[in-house]
């Protein structure tokens, strides 16, 4: 088995890895569903199916070691998750086309990325883009609610744009030959550790959970949610370091805990934009999950981070 699992690049077997988490996730749903049929359990069926065409995706994107098209797939992913989020933010109707200069923008964006201009990439938004956006809209000429929608347009863009844009390039990173591991393989890593975040602090949340963190902004996170995933994740980080640079003790506990403390912070402030315009979710495009941006809030926390750590501490020479 060993030998055989040897043969496969890491990219693959992290791919096997997801898959066969699902499989036992989906076996655990149907055994509860055959034990206790009377149970309410069609969202969690419906979640489970969700998980398995968001896996499929995700992998497609990143399976076939083509740069560009796993480049294309993440500016879609962000141009999706600035669309459900400008939807529900109510910008007024004088100041709409600043909208459509904002999925320009994103575009953009990831052309930085396809030529690999670094400087440009982290500049573009910040800068450039913020200067745009705040004159295009100054230009319609209708000042009304023009500082509210410039913030509320800048912030998407910064979330989406740029934090989002983190995922496109790491597919940049140069692969590290002595660990047979490449942008493809920090993808899956980061991914497969912001998402069992996620799980692991509603779980313990749900089983432990006791004293609220913000009880006005994200109801059901706890303290004991919070602490076990963090614990959680810190073992998965060992667990899958196979799929990472990190080797040591400190580096797998310290980055298992960044990427943690950054998956909380963007699930809550997500949450917080959604009490403020009293949505329950972004949308309702994946079913028992909500939309697209409900999924990757964390994402758009964890990705810069663990980008920036990659490349200023862990990016291969050449």
């Amino acid at each position: 088995m060993n030998q055989w699992l040897s043969g496969i690049s890491a990219t693959y077997q992290g791919m096997l890895l997801v898959i066969i988490f699902l499989v036992i996730a989906s076996s655990a749903v149907w055994l509860l569903t055959v034990l206790k049929p009377n149970g309410q359990w069609s969202e969690l069926v419906a979640r489970t199916k969700s998980w398995w065409v968001m896996a499929a995706v995700f992998l497609a994107a990143i399976a076939l070691d083509n740069r560009k098209f796993s480049i294309l797939f993440f500016c879609i992913l962000s141009l999706w998750a600035t669309k459900e989020y400008l939807n529900i933010v109510r910008i007024p109707e004088w100041h709409k086309p600043a909208i459509i200069w904002s999925y320009i923008i994103i575009a953009m964006q990831y052309y930085w990325i396809m030529v690999d201009w670094y400087g440009m990439f982290l500049i573009f938004i910040p800068i450039y883009a913020f200067l745009f956006i705040s004159t295009r809209i100054m230009l319609t000429n209708k000042p009304d609610l023009f500082l509210g929608t410039t913030a509320k347009i800048q912030w998407g863009l910064l979330a989406f744009g740029l934090g989002l844009s983190h995922l496109g390039y790491l597919i940049n990173t140069p692969e590290y030959a002595s660990l047979k591991i490449d942008g493809r393989t920090l993808l899956l890593f980061l991914v497969i550790m912001t998402e069992l975040n996620d799980v692991a602090q509603y779980f313990w949340g749900k089983l432990l959970g006791k004293h609220k963190i913000l009880s006005l902004v994200s109801p059901k996170k706890t303290w004991e949610g919070f602490v076990g995933g963090i614990i959680t994740v810190v073992f998965v980080g060992f667990a899958i370091n196979f799929l990472s640079p990190f080797k040591t003790f400190r580096e797998i506990v310290l980055v298992s805990f960044v990427i943690s403390i950054c998956g909380f912070f963007g699930d809550v402030v997500m949450s917080a934009i959604k009490r403020d315009l009293s949505v329950k979710d972004f949308s309702a495009a994946i079913p028992g999950h909500g939309g697209i941006l409900d999924r990757i809030d964390s994402i758009c926390f964890t990705a810069p981070v663990f980008f920036h750590i990659i490349r200023y501490w862990y990016w291969p020479a050449g």
